[in-house]
């Protein structure tokens, strides 16, 4: 019993310590959501002479000479330019115009106004989630690396239990509170920021599995103290009840009621071998003192 108990702490350990690295690697991360925005391709700079995927060209480099007729060979969808992006809880970073590097800003000032404040709420309740999270890792570890007193590995169990718990329920809501504040953001937000197709990356699949070993470690720890307690209280009723049969067998007075209450308990078989035993004895001792009498006087004087 001993070793499937540490077994199941070191298994509930190794959960909860997945949903800490999960958790923490997602919350670094700005890979929650990504695709691609639509934008118009800027003028290109100096002299150009052939076609550009990421500039349009003209017929003349000086732009700004208004005597000259500018051409330009680029219509319809030729004239946009798909910029990838991805975003995070923190960041929202797009690439340049020229296809090389990104440009990040803060997440917070590109959702809607009156939606920061959603914004806000999920990261305090990742904070939260990974910190309720890491409390109930070490007691946890403090119950494995624990060898004393079963009553105190107890609460160290009901402790974590709830501890995991509550950090897998905040998880929960601040993931959704994420997935509604962006969705809020690509309907309301800025023109220059709004994606033309987008998708949840691998950052999301992370918080997500996050919570998930999170939700096994703490059923796993509570199915533990569950199952502890239960073997316990199957122990405590049979060490009553041999406590009883004690305390009956200690209040008989005589032998002979003790000899009676063990009589009593053996099978019926064994009361019959004990009944013939006891009648053969009465018969024999019977038989003797009927030859003794049957003797003659001077038979048995001579006999004693």
């Amino acid at each position: 019993m001993g070793m499937d108990r540490r077994r199941r702490a070191l298994m509930a350990l190794t959960l909860n310590f997945l949903a800490l690295c999960l958790a923490v690697s997602a919350l670094t991360t700005s890979y929650w959501c990504e695709g691609t925005r639509k934008v118009v391709k800027p003028f290109c700079q100096g002299p150009v002479f052939t076609k550009q995927s990421f500039c349009i060209m003209y017929n003349s480099s000086n732009i700004n000479d208004t005597r000259l007729v500018q051409y330009i060979w680029e219509t319809g969808e030729d004239k946009y330019v798909m910029r990838k992006f991805h975003t995070g809880i923190w960041f929202s970073c797009e690439q340049n115009i020229n296809m090389t590097g990104e440009k990040c800003r803060s997440f917070i000032f590109v959702a809607p106004s009156n939606e920061r404040g959603v914004l806000w709420l999920c990261i305090v309740a990742e904070c939260l989630y990974i910190l309720l999270l890491a409390t109930g890792g070490l007691l946890m570890s403090l119950e494995v690396c624990h060898f004393g007193n079963v009553i105190d590995g107890l609460k160290l169990n009901a402790f974590a239990a709830i501890f995991t718990v509550l950090s897998g329920l905040l998880g929960m809501v601040a993931h959704m509170m994420f997935t509604t504040a962006f969705q809020l953001t690509v309907s309301l937000g800025p023109e220059d920021w709004k994606p033309q197709t987008w998708d949840y990356s691998w950052s999301y699949i992370l918080a997500w599995s996050s919570f998930t070993s999170c939700m096994a470690s703490s059923v796993t720890t509570i199915n533990r103290y569950t199952k502890t307690i239960l073997e316990f209280k199957h122990k405590r009723r049979n060490i009553e009840k041999n406590l009883k049969i004690k305390q009956k067998l200690l209040e008989l007075d005589s032998p002979e009621q003790m000899w009676d209450m063990y009589i009593s308990s053996v099978p019926s078989a064994a009361e019959e071998l004990l009944d013939l035993s006891s009648n053969g004895r009465k018969l024999s001792n019977t038989s003797l003192f009927l030859d003794l009498n049957d003797l003659p006087d001077a038979q048995g004087e001579e006999y004693c």
